[in-house]
């Protein structure tokens, strides 16, 4: 128990959690995302029926802000060229004329729809694989995003649309689930969860941040979402997920019922077994038409940008049906 809110250390909540360290090697980086070979892309492409695509990226640098985990910002982008600079005389005109604009930007390279580097949450000095959690000092030098990045994700991906079969717009603050009713959803829905399979979960989290002002939106905070149990660490472990997506900021409920452990699941899965995490996804377009159709899956893909030592980067993830 830790001494100052008495919540177990989540080094012993965990003791008993399965691991996949060592199982690509010492020198592994990307984790499950190991089980999408060749294979798994094909068995992708095979759910591309309409061509219909869907990119999953909230918008990065909305005028009333951007959904992201609190004590973050949204991006601030600013010009620093542009028609106005010319009209003032201040831009270099060019040969020809011709005019442009140009600006920059500072973000939190979580701060938008994005891939968790697999050494981005760690307990016991230790990160994914087993790496020192000394490399994560000034950059990641181990279990970065930049390997996710340089790899890219495909295969083929199932929606799970919580809130719609709860009959909700969205879930309720700190309302849960767990592995056994997204089996209960996927068959209410008539798909099959596969082995392999690229899991999206829909919770209406992310959606209903752009129906109400931020300070409703994050008043009394606690996401909705899976919450920790041994069985469903192992069902993730026997089913070999290699990425989790989800319209949450955390991919899980913000504080495990019963113990108070904050995001368990971020060591569960994602140090101790590998598995990607991609947060604040976009999937209300997605699942509209998945729900008119009554086809769950499709092809996923994604690539976050590649950042040398990143925690994590933003993404753009392109569903194909």
């Amino acid at each position: 128990m830790t001494a100052e809110n008495q919540t177990p250390y989540v080094g012993d909540f965990l003791k008993d959690s399965p691991k996949n360290w060592g199982k690509w090697g010492p020198d592994d980086e990307v984790g499950s995302l190991n089980y999408l070979t060749s294979g798994e892309i094909l068995r992708g492409v095979g759910h591309v029926e309409t061509g219909e695509v869907f990119t999953l990226q909230v918008r990065m640098g909305n005028p009333d802000g951007d959904p992201v985990w609190p004590g973050r910002e949204s991006i601030q982008r600013k010009n620093v060229m542009d028609e106005s600079f010319f009209e003032r005389g201040e831009g270099d005109e060019t040969p020809g004329g011709a005019h442009y604009a140009d600006d920059v930007a500072t973000l939190f390279l979580q701060a938008s729809t994005q891939y968790d580097a697999l050494g981005h949450v760690w307990y016991g000095g230790q990160i994914w694989n087993g790496y020192d959690a000394s490399t994560t000092a000034g950059d990641m030098s181990k279990a970065s995003v930049l390997p996710i990045a340089e790899r890219g994700i495909v295969g083929r991906g199932v929606l799970i649309d919580v809130a719609r079969h709860r009959g909700k717009t969205v879930l309720d603050k700190g309302e849960t689930f767990t592995h056994e009713d997204l089996l209960e959803i996927a068959a209410a829905q008539g798909v099959t969860i596969e082995k392999h399979d690229i899991l999206l979960i829909r919770t209406g989290f992310i959606g209903s941040y752009y129906g109400q002002t931020p300070e409703e939106f994050y008043d009394g905070f606690l996401e909705p979402g899976l919450t920790y149990s041994p069985e469903l660490v192992q069902w993730f472990q026997d089913m070999e997920i290699p990425n989790l997506v989800t319209d949450t900021i955390a991919n899980e409920v913000t504080f495990e019922p019963g113990t108070g452990v904050t995001l368990p699941l971020h060591s569960a899965l994602m140090r101790n077994l590998g598995v990607a995490f991609t947060e604040i996804a976009w999937l209300d377009d997605l699942a509209a038409a998945c729900a008119a159709d009554q086809r769950w899956t499709f092809l996923y893909t994604a690539a976050p940008l590649k950042v040398v030592g990143g925690t994590g980067a933003p993404v753009n993830p392109v569903v194909i049906r």
